[in-house]
């Protein structure tokens, strides 16, 4: 069974935090994991910087940029990750655009995913239909997951065609806006969330967008599996580098 299922059978709330690979520094992609997991995080969304990252707000744009001019590419992180599975044993899923892993070619990547012990990728800019038709096949066959994006906006026949061809869970964007946008949930996106809820969905939904301390998680998770850190988890490393990882988890999860 892929990690990501697993990990979602676990009875609590999950803490999955996105990061930009090669960010701070090129060399601390390896020690950010760690210490995430090692501080309580359940899951962990690899950044795959790019020069458009058109759902990122300016805070994961500029760690993305920063990354980019470390020397952050493809082949620079899987060789990051290629002893990974050594130390770390919860889920790792890439998150990144399309553009990289075409130029990449689709099978390649995912291959080299699987080498890596990937479990998982989001990739915002590949449309579901796209992905149905002519790459599930190859995700399938290297065991990786495709976690696919649903918003307030996203109708309820799209919700389920999303369900019924997902295999993890579905990452429940709070709020039709770019990361790092909000502070806190107001009616619209409770309503939201209570609505996805009610659709009794097959596929667990973990929340992201606006997500930054301990009382927006609660929020967020009280109908849905888990929920997603990013923009805070990146302001936090660029005040505080690595070595402070535990003071942020322990700030959300107590």
């Amino acid at each position: 069974m892929n990690r990501i299922n697993k990990k979602l059978k676990e009875d609590k709330k999950l803490l999955s935090i996105y990061f930009s690979a090669g960010y701070p520094r090129l060399e601390d992609t390896k020690v950010i994991i760690e210490n995430l997991e090692k501080n309580g995080v359940d899951m962990i969304e690899i950044g795959l910087p790019f020069s458009d990252p058109l759902a990122d707000g300016p805070t994961i744009q500029a760690s993305s940029t920063q990354a980019l001019k470390n020397g952050m590419s493809s082949e620079i992180l899987f060789n990051q990750l290629k002893d990974i599975r050594k130390t770390v044993s919860i889920p790792l899923i890439i998150m990144g655009y399309f553009n990289p892993i075409l130029q990449y070619g689709v099978e390649a990547f995912c291959q080299k995913c699987q080498e890596t012990g990937i479990d998982g990728l989001i990739i915002p800019d590949l449309p579901v239909d796209v992905y149905n038709e002519q790459y599930k096949a190859i995700f399938q066959k290297y065991g990786l997951i495709n976690v696919f994006l649903i918003t307030p906006q996203t109708s309820i026949e799209r919700i389920n065609f999303i369900d019924s061809i997902s295999e993890g869970f579905i990452y429940m964007v709070s709020s039709a806006s770019v990361t790092g946008s909000n502070s806190g949930f107001g009616d619209e996106q409770t309503s939201y969330f209570n609505r996805i809820a009610d659709m009794n969905l097959k596929n667990s939904q973990i929340v992201g967008f606006g997500i930054s301390n301990n009382e927006t998680f609660t929020q967020a998770t009280k109908h849905a599996k888990g929920a997603i850190i990013g923009s805070a988890f990146i302001k936090h490393l660029s005040t505080h580098g690595v070595d402070k990882i535990k003071m942020f988890t322990s700030s959300i999860l107590n």
